[in-house]
């Protein structure tokens, strides 16, 4: 955890925000794919104001809209691509986690994989309680996130939560995307904002 900056914003009841140094020592952000520097496109969204909307695509490359999930609980997780291990094993995790709520929580996954790719994975992996969608047709979500990794067409690892009133309340920005989030910090920060609800 030395590799991460936190802090909590004061602005709002349960605002946690894990990001890499570089992202603070330059306007653009910058965060390792295993030992080469990469650059993100855009900016992280600020926590406390509202999470900006996106459109990205289903396996049926049907429009899905953040807008789709209002009056619930959003957690994204942000991933480069399904076929990789890592992000095999988060996007498993967290369909494995959302039994554990509510259904006024919603998890989605998103990452620039088509959506055949994204299908063929699902079904392999039993991955059937969370929606995994595509960034591949507009990048409208990893520019407006700040994720999009420039050169590469990739998203970075990344959770954002956003709450039923549609204000972003968390966010990790994954300082090496080769290696996992902070799922203890993800899920317990997704209790508190559902409880508050």
């Amino acid at each position: 955890m030395q590799k991460y900056v936190s802090f909590i914003a004061a602005s709002c009841i349960y605002g946690l925000v894990l990001i890499s140094p570089n992202v603070l020592a330059s306007e653009k952000t910058q965060v390792l794919m295993g030992e080469k520097t990469v650059t993100l496109e855009g900016k992280l969204p600020k926590l406390s104001q509202m999470a900006p909307g996106f459109k990205v695509v289903d396996d049926h490359f049907a429009p899905v809209m953040l807008s789709d999930f209002k009056g619930k609980t959003v957690l994204i997780s942000a991933v480069p691509s399904l076929d990789t291990g890592v992000c095999a094993l988060q996007t498993k995790r967290f369909n494995s986690e959302v039994s554990h709520f509510s259904d006024d929580v919603v998890m989605l996954t998103i990452s620039a994989d088509l959506p055949f790719a994204q299908k063929r994975f699902c079904k392999v992996e039993n991955v059937d309680k969370i929606k995994v969608l595509s960034d591949s047709v507009w990048r409208d979500f990893g520019e407006k996130y700040g994720l999009l990794i420039q050169d590469y067409g990739l998203l970075a690892r990344a959770i954002f939560i956003i709450d039923a009133e549609g204000k972003l309340q968390y966010q990790e920005l994954v300082p090496n995307i080769t290696e996992h989030p902070n799922y203890d910090a993800a899920l317990e920060a997704l209790k508190t904002i559902q409880a508050q609800q």
